[in-house]
């Protein structure tokens, strides 16, 4: 039998975005309803995503222009998270990004320096990519196999779209590893406890108080699970129920729409 609905309030709720409260740029049904609700009770949200192309900023911006009012400070995408784990392996360094300019952009102004000669390369950094080609795959081919470390954003196969999805950086991943033979040494995204850490530090709340709200089980919900937060999935967007039935990933919650958080 699957997952009921909530029948208690959390302190803390962690929102993914995309395919459970954005579909393209559009909200979901019910998406502000439910969270303008939380927030009345007093409870925290955050929002979370492995998008790399948007700033956390260009994200709360577009929520608030959507009609969900957002703090900066209140959306962790997994750029942020990158940063905080290179700060912490290899500060300052030589990086080849293989990812588009925001995420460049950010890298640049957390005070590391972005190289496109693969001698000078000490990581190479790896993210979702339109613009990938034989040119970029060659490059970071030649970083990886001259000592190059390996970093990716995040490990998802595709995103969500309006007209069906997105191939997304496991694509772009798989494709370096296959030519050189080396395995990526950490992608910090969902499900990584490296993103579970993080979130729960800006929520600043016990893991059990926090519900982890997702449409994807290998991510969102495996993350939650294995951070000790509650995860419940949402069917609006890469998992259908019949799916979920099926998994070996069980969620604390199967919810048809964000509304269905609210108890009672």
């Amino acid at each position: 039998m699957s997952p009921g609905t909530p029948r208690q309030l959390y302190d803390a709720y962690v929102f993914d975005l995309d395919g459970t409260v954005l579909l393209g740029e559009a909200l979901l049904p019910t998406v502000a309803e439910t969270i303008a609700r939380l927030r009345d009770l007093g409870r925290r949200t955050l929002f979370l995503t492995n998008n790399s192309t948007s700033s956390h900023i260009e994200y709360a911006r577009a929520l608030t222009a959507l009609g969900v009012p957002t703090a900066p400070a209140d959306v962790v995408n997994s750029t942020l998270v990158l940063i905080d784990h290179l700060k912490r392996e290899m500060p300052a360094a030589r990086l080849m990004v293989v990812g588009e300019p925001p995420l460049a952009g950010a890298l640049a102004a957390a005070g590391f320096t972005l190289v496109a000669d693969p001698r000078r390369t000490e990581a190479l950094v790896v993210s979702f990519d339109r613009t990938f080609d034989y040119a970029k795959l060659q490059a970071a081919f030649d970083a990886v196999r001259a000592g190059a470390r390996f970093f990716a954003t995040n490990n998802d196969r595709y995103r969500p779209t309006p007209g069906g999805g997105q191939p997304d950086a496991a694509a772009l991943i798989a494709a370096i590893e296959a030519c050189t033979g080396v395995r990526c040494e950490a992608v910090v995204g969902k499900p990584s406890p490296l993103t579970g850490r993080y979130v729960l530090a800006r929520v600043d709340a016990a893991p059990e108080r926090c519900l982890l709200v997702g449409d994807r089980l290998e991510t969102d919900i495996r993350m939650a699970l294995d951070a000790g937060m509650r995860g419940a999935l949402a069917l609006t967007g890469a998992t259908s129920r019949a799916a979920a039935d099926v998994s070996p990933i069980r969620p604390t919650y199967v919810i048809d729409r964000l509304r269905d958080l609210l108890p009672g």
